[in-house]
């Protein structure tokens, strides 16, 4: 058995301990949590969704928090450090905390006749999570990886279910309807259990699932709502769900035109877990007040503005663009553009083109990633033309994309940095050398 002494040898390990980096399924993993003996008595929070999942689950890690919990929180992927993933009362996890749990996967994994292969999304969720379990927490919240009724997060059964969205995304995995996805994502529903969908237009199949199996399903517009708050448009909003209504809330730190909609799926599964977790009025303000996520329209300090975001496909591409008209004039905008090559970039880029002047197009760090002449290749059908004031330009790394458009904008533009994870990441890491 394979013990390693370090997390960064672990993980090198795991990144190709499996034949393929995606296998569906939770057969596998399941054999090894039985082996591992895991029981959780925190109540649980499981949160899929297409967008919207990760501010979701940070508004009710904040939340929670803000009420005196203890709460673990597992998202994913991560940006720079893979500590980022496992979060212990709002701090990241370290080393010294994981490396325990990596061994006990490990020794649950080989005590088989025939060793289980877990790939690194499985193998790394059981150690989270079986270092959540050990944590003596109040509240777990766990991000889902992938669709919903195959993901290695939905090995645990959750207390409160919440789906976010609903888009076409992950085709290859999921389906290439709205319909289809909507039933892979309601696989974290379960029978008596709350079923949370902020999506307003919901797919039939989800609705359907969840009456199937008896979920206690909350629809936005039906079980909760949202709205402004009457006068105060743009300083205050009301929420109303099931016996209870919330009024004059601040809007939530994290930027962007779906936050209120994330917000409110967040308090909903709130309410339905009251009787369990209460939360006060005061304790949901100064979550929202709170609340932290890198990599949502992150706005940076400083000139000129420098915007992140890992909008990755058409829907959420859609919000980045709403985002970018609501933030005011700027002279130029330049956007370093990285993506993988399974995604609809064509249908990404068709929802900003008109908002970006200067394209400073990057390959990726991963034989999953397009190329910079794909990229470039999928913007031509948006209709996009170079000229004086329009160009185009390939680069090897999102670094040196970022090199160049900082190197040409002034503090009257704007450098919209987005697509991929690995994008966002390769210019977060250079930004961090060229601040120490």
């Amino acid at each position: 058995m394979p013990i390693f002494h370090t997390l960064p040898d672990w993980l090198q390990h795991l990144e190709t301990a499996h034949p393929v980096g995606i296998d569906m399924g939770l057969t596998r993993i399941s054999r090894v949590k039985e082996a591992l003996g895991l029981r959780i008595d925190a109540v649980v929070f499981t949160v899929g969704g297409t967008n919207g999942k990760g501010s979701t689950c940070a508004m009710l890690e904040r939340i929670l928090l803000e009420a005196g919990y203890k709460v673990g929180l597992h998202t994913s992927p991560h940006l720079i450090s893979f500590n980022e993933r496992a979060r212990l009362n709002g701090e990241q996890a370290t080393d010294a905390q994981l490396l325990p749990h990596f061994e006990a996967v490990e020794r649950a994994r080989t005590s088989f006749a025939d060793p289980v292969s877990l790939t690194y999304f499985e193998f790394t969720t059981l150690a989270i999570i079986h270092m959540f379990a050990n944590a003596g927490l109040d509240a777990i919240v766990l991000e889902v990886g992938l669709g919903g009724r195959l993901d290695a997060t939905n090995v645990i059964d959750t207390d409160c279910a919440v789906i976010t969205s609903v888009d076409i995304d992950h085709t290859e995995y999921l389906g290439d309807t709205r319909e289809k996805i909507g039933y892979e994502k309601a696989g974290i529903f379960r029978p008596n259990v709350p079923a949370i969908c902020g999506d307003p237009v919901p797919p039939q199949s989800m609705i359907d699932h969840a009456e199937a199996i008896g979920a206690d399903l909350w629809l936005v517009g039906r079980d909760f709502r949202h709205q402004a708050a009457p006068g105060q448009e743009r300083q205050q909003w009301d929420w109303t769900g099931r016996e209870r209504k919330l009024n004059g809330l601040g809007y939530p730190a994290l930027r962007g035109a779906n936050q209120l909609l994330n917000a409110s799926a967040a308090l909903a599964a709130l309410q339905a877990m009251r009787p369990h977790l209460p939360v006060s009025a005061q304790e949901v303000r100064n979550g929202l007040a709170f609340v932290e996520l890198p990599g949502r329209f992150q706005v940076m300090p400083g000139r000129p503005a420098v915007i992140l975001d890992v909008a990755h496909n058409p829907h959420a591409s859609a919000t980045l663009g709403q985002n970018l008209d609501n933030m005011g004039f700027f002279r130029y905008t330049y956007a370093v553009f990285g993506a993988m090559a399974d995604k609809d970039i064509a249908g990404v880029l068709q929802q900003v083109a008109d908002k970006v002047d200067h394209w400073c197009m990057c390959d990726l760090p991963t034989p999953r990633a397009a190329s910079g002449a794909d990229l470039r290749a999928a913007l031509d059908t948006t209709g996009f033309h170079e000229g004086p004031d329009n160009t185009v330009a390939l680069f090897p790394s999102p670094e040196l994309a970022y090199r160049d458009a900082i190197g040409r904008a002034t503090e009257n533009d704007r450098i919209l940095v987005f697509g991929s994870f690995y994008t966002v990441a390769g210019v977060l890491a250079y930004r961090a050398t060229q601040a120490n």
